[in-house]
């Protein structure tokens, strides 16, 4: 849905799906390129039957290109050269992702054969990484445990927030996201604007992009960071870190990946551990498969049940739920497969959860965008309450929902979205039989909530989706789920997820 966050955002024209920022701090050469592969590579469906194998290298290379082309030159040349190898997996990459990666060998002085062989050494140390839960104070928290691959890289229990800490006792605010879906997230910006090629540049999208629930950080090692380094997550320093890798089995492995003489800096260490999770999260199979039952769907090998399709529709109407005004659901003017978000900030009212400690101070609220674990954008009122759009894949492995975790199944989210303003009672505290409604907000940012469908009603107006079409539209968030195995031939109705 689009925001109605006064006077920065306007309704878009366009569908908005894959976005396009250009990655800073690489070489003028690298950016032509990558520019070039951007533009005239068509995305592609792992499972399309009209997909060329050139295309769908070819998307890849696109996104793993933009994710990974700025890495940190001081860590080591490999970082920058893993990029391209990341993005361009498959050797049948297309003539426009050769020329990418050639140019980005030479930029790093390697071949394309070494440049193949350093993402892969830090693909697989950055998984190792990923699992490694000597690296948090405690030695008992992982990546892992709070994004655990068997739910989306989400985590596998239903904590509104995650335990962590040197004692795995304390909690923060919000619930961690999952890590899918990322790589075209674009970095932040207050006012983004359409590319030239998938949307019309005039149209002013607000507030846009950014890894983390409020937009704060860019790159995958800048939110790897945030955890490893938070005294609620996984409580760590880059000492500890650095004594944990030493003391790795795979040790020599990242000496062998960052040089002889990684260990003699902790910095340098940690930088390079920052590196190589950030590689690991941009491998493809794991982190963008693009494997639902609505991308086979979307291929023709797959058919949506009846009630999926109706959940589709009432997805899409915007005079009903009206969710793919934010969670894209088409595919992109390139062919490229929908990310079911538009990666905007929004604010919605959320209902204050009460379950967290930090809300137990009634003074305390957390805004978003303008703060308090963002403090650049601080005291600008207009971004006050935005968080951003998350994508809907996988959306059914979830087992808590929104910033503050507060809701724990797809039907209680969607019941949100539709009675928020018909039926407030159900959502907000009552005193004096008076609703509180949006507790959770200061009434003098309530100029920033979405009144879009289905949030353009008042008490006692009808909910815009009925019991059915409820039941309809969570039939069709299932459909998202990575790992849909088609049991049947088009047409003769393949088995839901």
């Amino acid at each position: 849905m689009r925001p109605g966050l006064a006077g920065i955002r306007k309704a878009a024209v366009q569908p908005r799906a894959r976005r396009r920022a250009g990655p800073a701090g690489i070489g003028a050469v690298l950016v032509v390129a990558l520019a070039a592969m951007t533009m005239t590579l068509a995305a592609c469906d792992a499972d399309s039957p009209t997909a060329e194998p050139a295309a769908e290298a070819g998307a890849k290379a696109d996104r793993g290109a933009k994710a990974q082309v700025n890495s940190s030159a001081d860590v080591n040349a490999k970082a920058n050269a893993g990029a391209e190898a990341q993005a361009n997996a498959s050797p049948a990459s297309g003539p426009m992702a050769a020329s990418a990666m050639k140019v980005a060998a030479h930029e790093t002085g390697q071949t394309r054969a070494q440049v193949y062989e350093s993402v892969r050494q830090m693909s697989a140390l950055g998984k190792q990484l990923f699992f490694d839960a000597s690296l948090s104070g405690s030695g008992k928290l992982a990546c892992a445990s709070c994004h655990s691959p068997d739910h989306g890289f989400s985590p596998a229990n239903s904590l509104s927030v995650q335990l962590g800490g040197n004692d795995m006792h304390r909690t923060g605010m919000r619930a961690a996201p999952t890590l899918k879906y990322l790589q075209s997230v674009p970095a932040f910006a207050e006012h983004y604007h359409e590319s030239d090629d998938e949307g019309d540049e005039s149209v002013d999208a607000g507030p846009t992009g950014g890894l983390t629930w409020d937009g704060r950080v860019d790159r995958g090692s800048d939110q790897a960071r945030i955890p490893l380094l938070s005294s609620f997550e996984m409580g760590s320093t880059p000492a500890k870190v650095t004594a944990a890798v030493t003391a790795a089995p795979y040790a020599d492995a990242f000496r062998a990946a960052f040089g002889e003489h990684i260990f003699d800096s902790d910095d340098a260490t940690f930088k390079a551990v920052l590196q190589a999770l950030e590689t690991f999260e941009q491998t493809p199979e794991l982190f963008y498969p693009y494997t639902s039952k609505y991308d086979a769907y979307l291929a023709g090998k797959a058919q949506l049940t009846k009630a999926e399709l109706h959940g589709l529709q009432v997805f899409n109407d915007e005079k009903k739920g009206n969710c793919a005004s934010c969670h894209i659901s088409q595919r992109t003017m390139d062919g490229a497969p929908p990310q079911f978000s538009d990666f905007g900030l929004i604010a919605i009212g959320v209902p204050r959860n009460r379950a967290l400690a930090v809300n137990r101070d009634p003074h305390f609220y957390d805004l978003g965008a303008c703060g308090p674990e963002r403090t650049d954008l601080k005291g600008r009122a207009e971004f006050c309450g935005i968080f951003r759009t998350p994508t809907l894949r996988n959306v059914a492995l979830k087992k808590s929902f929104f910033h503050n975790g507060i809701y724990h199944s797809l039907d209680q989210v969607v019941r949100f979205y539709v009675q928020r303003d018909t039926n407030p009672e159900k959502f907000y505290p009552v005193s004096k039989g008076k609703v509180q409604k949006f507790d959770d907000l200061p009434q003098r940012y309530w100029a920033n909530l979405n009144t879009e469908p289905p949030f353009d009603r008042k008490p006692g107006d009808k909910p815009a989706l009925d019991e059915a079409e409820i039941k309809d539209l969570v039939a069709f968030l299932n459909t998202l789920t990575d790992g849909y195995k088609a049991g049947n031939k088009p047409g003769n109705g393949a088995a839901a997820n």
